[in-house]
């Protein structure tokens, strides 16, 4: 399942965005990955989606595979979309 997302947030995908959402995405059993300017990382991985540099309004593809795949992609779509 794979869904994209704008980020809304002024200073774009910043350290403190980017732990809330490996804390939300550790909370599913599901694969979440972030895919970005043609790279994909572990979206469990605070560094990963740190290296990424995700600038304010940029869109970001959010992908999951597992049982609860649907439900991940929704939570963090309100995570992102709050900033």
């Amino acid at each position: 399942m794979k869904k994209q997302i704008v980020i809304q947030s002024t200073e774009g995908l910043h350290a403190a965005l980017a732990s809330k959402l490996v804390q939300l995405a550790s909370t599913f059993s599901a694969d979440v990955r972030m895919e970005y300017a043609d790279k994909v990382v572990d979206a469990k991985s605070v560094l990963s989606l740190i290296s990424l540099a995700v600038p304010n309004g940029e869109n970001v593809n959010i992908i999951a595979e597992g049982s609860d795949a649907e439900e991940a992609i929704q939570e963090i779509e309100k995570l992102l979309e709050r900033g």
